[in-house]
């Protein structure tokens, strides 16, 4: 059986999909890549489907030995990683051989980094359509849990080795300068019954993701918020939700939230705009800015169809092989020819 073996688990490092979101109404977490755009590139790079299990870590990534030969692409947060002892870059495509180890250092910069391997990722049990490991459930990846040493993955038996390596994906640096971060978002279904007092310094505070922060959620430092007097029924929660505690601070729900709340919900982030939350630290700040649901829809479409071009872009590349000296004399004959005639 083609595997991996973990000899060091990281920090946090699970087996990671897009998740389950059909089994919400059974009270079963949705889960999945915190940022899912960075598993879907990490994905599409080594032409898997974007759904395919890929790991999850978080500020550090895991030791890992490979015991067959692949391809690998690693996307997310900063993470310096290096393949037997060569230091390699996020977003492109490495050949990996047996025996291989890939290893991390600290992020400098985001939270977050996936691994993906070709020809379909990490093939664990899947449970309820998904590969995708809910810790505190004890659900899914590999036995509900984050990754330890002496953990081995199986990979898909059946491989294909076309090559990958003139495959990577010009993106821009994390937000390593900038303070201040504007994080869209649309109103939520409870706006109204904040005060326009608490509307405004919702629009205007500068808020700091606090240690408090998970795949649950994030809960941020800042001015509080006057909260509503009203009591509320528990209702359904979706990705994004920015709930006001009691206490007037803000908390995004993300992946592992639970699926149902009882705080009231004052706005809830634009999906374009998640991934660059979830990849903040503590040393940035953020404001946010009430858009509409056109201008939210039409972020998320764009980046969407950004996704769908690269991978026609990949799909219309051809790999090229060095060109070696044989091939070198012939291109000089065929130059010569062309001049004499």
């Amino acid at each position: 059986m083609k595997t991996v073996e973990i000899l060091d688990g990281g920090l946090a490092t699970t087996i990671q999909d897009l998740g389950r979101p059909n089994y919400q109404a059974e009270g079963i977490p949705v889960s999945g890549a915190v940022d899912n755009m960075a598993q879907r590139l990490a994905n599409v790079l080594v032409d898997n489907e974007e759904n395919a299990a890929t790991l999850e870590f978080c500020m550090l990534g895991p030791k890992i030995r490979f015991y067959c030969t692949t391809f690998i692409a690693i996307t997310g947060g900063e993470s310096c990683p290096t393949l037997d002892g060569q230091q390699i870059f996020l977003n492109r495509v490495y050949r990996v051989e047996t025996g291989s180890i890939l290893m991390f250092k600290p992020l400098t910069s985001g939270r977050y980094g996936y691994v993906a391997v070709a020809n379909g990722g990490f093939f664990t049990k899947p449970i309820l359509n998904s590969r995708s490991t809910t810790v505190r459930l004890r659900l899914g990846g590999l036995k509900g849990r984050v990754l330890q040493r002496g953990d081995r993955l199986p990979l898909n038996e059946c491989f294909k080795m076309p090559s990958y390596q003139f495959r990577e994906f010009s993106t821009e640096k994390m937000l390593k300068n900038k303070k201040d971060v504007e994080i869209r978002v649309v109103k939520g279904p409870q706006w109204n019954n904040f005060t326009a007092v608490a509307q405004e310094r919702f629009r205007e505070n500068l808020y700091v993701i606090s240690q408090q922060a998970d795949r649950m959620g994030y809960r941020l430092s800042g001015t509080r918020l006057p909260v509503p007097d009203n009591n509320m029924l528990s209702e359904g929660t979706i990705l994004g939700n920015i709930q006001i505690t009691r206490d007037g601070l803000p908390i995004v729900l993300l992946t592992d939230r639970q699926t149902t709340g009882g705080y009231p919900v004052i706005a809830t982030v634009v999906l374009a705009d998640l991934r660059k939350l979830v990849q903040l630290d503590n040393k940035h700040q953020l404001r946010f800015k009430v858009v509409s649901f056109k201008e939210a829809t039409a972020a998320f479409l764009a980046q969407r169809t950004e996704l769908k071009k690269f991978k026609i872009f990949l799909n219309k590349q051809r790999y090229r092989y060095p060109i070696g000296p044989a091939r070198k004399t012939a291109q000089k004959i065929e130059q010569l020819l062309v001049s004499k005639s």
